[in-house]
């Protein structure tokens, strides 16, 4: 194949690009993400419609946040969408006339990284995305491990803490409750009520109340050598190292990569990571241990990666 779409389905808009083989996008477009589940299947194909216009394209990748089945064809549950068995390839195929996969949107971003990103060079690589929640890819062999029905890799709810905080999901001590970036503000306006005095630009930032807190606000504050914020993220650090930690007994892969928008300040999260994950290897002192490196690709990796995908069949 040569040229494909990549469809990255976000919360408030959905961007659709073309890409070639060498990973690079070529024309993009973006529509706004409508409010009901058959208005976005029909954003979906606007969107493919309006980026494919003078390029032959030959297949569709879409990349959909929630549990796709293993035929890559039905999003099963994505709770944002309010989508159940919705088959989506099936009434994208209908409006475009084009092949379409589907794929999670967490594993279409860890085969981006994998084949265009940080990725490169290394066989067995584990991704896992610091955003909003905590979501993953796993590539084993070269290959994206699915699982037997296509929901593997669900990393933000693994129990870290057994009877520890209540999930969106239902569960409670999930790992995204911890490392993500709602855990990063929620320490954040913990420890600025606590120690307002160590908090003194990280408040200054808002309105000075520590409920009105934001991830900008405490991103901003880290940068300027506020405490509390910096404390902040190496909590942030401290459970997303022991996690990885954990994925390392599962998987043993050669590189994590730390992707998503905590993942975006660099060195001041990821150095606490490594520090963490050495920590908590089990054995860490007699084996090899995984490089932990950032995302490259940043939010075009969804996108990047679902194009491949479709490539790939």
């Amino acid at each position: 194949m040569g040229l494909t779409i990549g469809v990255d389905i976000g919360g408030t808009k959905i961007a659709a690009g073309v890409v070639d083989e060498d990973g690079s996008i070529l024309e993009t477009c973006k529509v706004p993400t409508p409010a009901t589940p058959e208005a976005v299947v029909d954003a979906i194909a606007d969107a493919v419609r309006k980026v494919s216009t003078g390029h032959e394209v030959d297949a569709v990748g879409i990349g959909a946040a929630g549990y796709v089945d293993d035929k890559r064809a039905t999003v099963l549950f994505a709770p944002n969408i309010n989508w159940r068995h919705e088959a989506l390839k099936d009434k994208v195929e209908q409006r475009v006339g084009l092949s379409v996969i589907v794929e999670n949107d967490a594993n279409a971003a860890a085969w981006g990284e994998y084949r265009f990103g940080a990725g490169q060079g290394h066989d067995d690589v584990v991704c896992i995305t610091l955003g909003t929640g905590l979501g993953g890819g796993i590539i084993i062999g070269g290959k994206l491990h699915r699982g037997r029905f296509g929901v593997a890799g669900e990393f933000g709810h693994v129990r870290m803490v057994p009877d520890g905080l209540l999930c969106g999901c239902g569960s409670q001590g999930c790992w995204e409750q911890y490392a993500s970036g709602r855990a990063l503000v929620r320490y954040a306006k913990q420890r600025a009520a606590a120690t307002p005095e160590n908090a003194e630009l990280l408040l200054s930032l808002g309105d000075g109340d520590p409920d009105t807190i934001e991830g900008k606000h405490v991103s901003e504050a880290a940068r300027g050598g506020d405490p509390v914020a910096i404390d902040s993220f190496r909590e942030l650090a401290r459970w997303a190292g022991a996690g990885l930690a954990d994925l390392a007994s599962l998987f043993d892969p050669s590189a994590f990569i730390v992707g998503g928008g905590v993942s975006d300040e660099g060195e001041l999260v990821l150095d606490p990571i490594r520090k963490s994950f050495r920590r908590w290897l089990v054995g860490g002192q007699y084996r090899p241990h995984a490089q932990v490196l950032a995302a490259q690709l940043g939010g075009k990796a969804g996108l990047v990666g679902a194009a491949d995908l479709a490539r790939q069949g």
